[in-house]
């Protein structure tokens, strides 16, 4: 019998709509994969089910885990994106109906960044989840596996979870996470091994479509890795520290429990080895601050040029635009094979910009930066938010104007969401804003979409304005210009083709009124 089956749920189809079958990416299950890797460490059995890589439904999901005899059901609900927690959470309580309903009597567990944000909500609402982790969860499951879970005193005595107690909504004390000096030791690597694959390891999983220079046959295999976990700032609109949290707070935001915690460079490097051999060539480094703290990513590069791996990765990584310090710095990540940044730009209007970003924030030349990359072989995927506190219709313009200066090879781009564990969220539901009526409602490309107004933006404004961004900055000339120099015809053609694709917005709908 298996201690724990961690399942990382599907939901493409409705979240991404026409972009779901060729254009969004795959990514591999990140905590499925630690805390499977935590748990077998310390002697438990242990597997992954990964319906979303194996396109599965829900019928076909139910019928392999009424084959898996399992003590804990975990799904463990994160994503490739800041709000997928929340939007995942659509497909998990699908599956976790279905399970209830085929009289299916393991307990279900939920971890993840929507039941951290909101654990009495979810108790309350979601009937076929028997139990929430409040935070990572790595030590509240160990304890979990350890006691008789239908006896509420028994499950009273494990810090860091909610369930129903007599039949209420119910928080034990807070749990904590691992500490610093522990992260090799309980969270000692990932369980790749347990990923599901269809003729070699990780086929199933693609990466983002500009991550492999816009060429289909580029994005598999492919994987997914953290070096470091949590963010040292407390940016409004993010949710991403929300699993630090050491408190009960019913809205959870997760600006107060900004935090970082690194892997040593030597337990990273045995994963990069693990990958390599696995044939694996295409990797995102998942941190949310790679280039924040010299002490650990210098060595890290270092023993990734050492192996000779920067000349066989093509690697993206997550940076402010004040992170991004100078020609030495991109050298070296350049050698290592990491070939992208993700610059978080966020909006061009320096007031809006500095109004979101708290915490220490230098402001910097965004044109500089860009050139500096540019000009050590670094390409940049900016991001970009519209409709942030303070944006208006010129604000806005400003954003795209600047893109289309900037004019890196691949851009992205979101309305400003009220995502549940942001500071935004908590301020949204004081406010009284209106926010999603289903889980679908919080992503970015979902019909049902809904971002926050600003005081002079209506929410449909904003996402008209972030939709006809898009299509005009990828058949802007000057950036097809620049994807042919780089990447050639096909990716240039494989842009245009995406463009067809139209996302369906209820928001957008002639009938529809803010």
């Amino acid at each position: 019998m298996l201690d724990v089956l961690f399942i990382n749920p599907a939901s493409h189809a409705k979240i991404y709509q026409g972009l779901a079958d060729e254009y969004s990416a795959i990514e591999t299950p990140t905590w499925s994969l630690l805390l499977a890797e935590s748990m077998r460490s310390v002697g438990y059995k242990v597997s992954i089910f990964d319906p979303l890589a194996e396109r599965l439904s829900i019928e076909q999901s139910l019928e392999r885990i009424k084959s898996i005899d399992a003590r804990i059901l975990c799904f463990v609900v994160y994503g490739q994106n800041p709000n997928s927690g929340t939007v995942n959470m659509h497909g998990a309580t699908l599956l976790a109906n279905a399970i209830k309903d085929e009289g299916i009597n393991t307990p279900i567990v939920f971890v993840g960044s929507h039941v951290n944000a909101l654990p009495l909500e979810v108790l309350n609402n979601e009937k076929s989840i028997d139990i929430v982790l409040c935070n990572e969860g790595v030590y509240s499951l160990r304890d979990l596996i350890k006691i008789d879970i239908s006896n509420e005193k028994e499950l009273s005595e494990v810090d860091g979870i909610g369930f129903r107690k007599n039949g209420k909504p119910y928080l034990t004390k807070p749990g904590k996470i691992v500490p610093q000096d522990r992260m090799d030791i309980d969270l000692p690597g990932y369980a790749w091994d347990l990923l599901p694959y269809k003729e070699k390891p990780l086929d199933l999983y693609r990466a983002h479509f500009w991550h492999a220079e816009y060429q289909h046959e580029n994005r598999t295999p492919f994987a997914a890795i953290y070096t470091s976990l949590g963010c040292a700032f407390k940016c409004s609109f993010c949710m991403i520290n929300i699993l630090n949290r050491n408190d009960n707070d019913p809205i959870g935001a997760a600006n107060k429990y900004s935090k970082m915690r690194f892997w040593s460079p030597e337990l990273i490097i045995k994963e990069f080895d693990k990958l390599v051999d696995m044939g694996v060539r295409t990797l995102r480094l998942s941190d949310e601050m790679f280039l924040l703290n010299k002490k650990y990513y210098v060595p890290l590069c270092k023993l990734l040029i050492e192996r000779g791996y920067g000349d066989i990765l093509s690697m993206w990584a997550y940076s402010r635009i004040d992170t991004v310090k100078d020609s030495e710095q991109l050298s070296l990540i350049r050698k290592a094979g990491i070939k992208w940044l993700a610059l978080g730009i966020e909006a061009a209007n320096k007031k809006v910009r500095l109004e979101v970003t708290k915490g220490k924030f230098e402001d910097v030349n965004i044109q500089e930066v860009v050139k500096k990359a540019h000009d050590n072989d670094v390409e940049i995927i900016a991001n970009y938010i519209f409709g942030l506190p303070g944006d208006n219709h010129e604000t806005m313009q400003e954003t795209l104007d600047l893109s289309k200066d900037l004019c890196t090879v691949a851009w992205n781009a979101y309305p400003t969401m009220a995502l549940p564990g942001s500071a935004l969220y908590k301020e949204a539901v004081e406010k009284g804003y209106k926010l999603p009526s289903d889980y679908s409602g919080y992503s970015f490309h979902s019909y049902d979409t809904q971002p926050i107004p600003t005081d002079e933006l209506k929410p449909s404004e904003i996402l008209r304005f972030r939709d006809q961004a898009f299509n005009e900055y990828h058949t802007f000339q000057p950036f097809l210009d620049r994807v042919r120099e780089k990447f050639g015809d096909t990716a240039v053609n494989n842009i245009l083709e995406m463009t067809k694709v139209k996302l369906q917005r209820k928001l957008l709908q002639p009938d529809y009124k803010d």
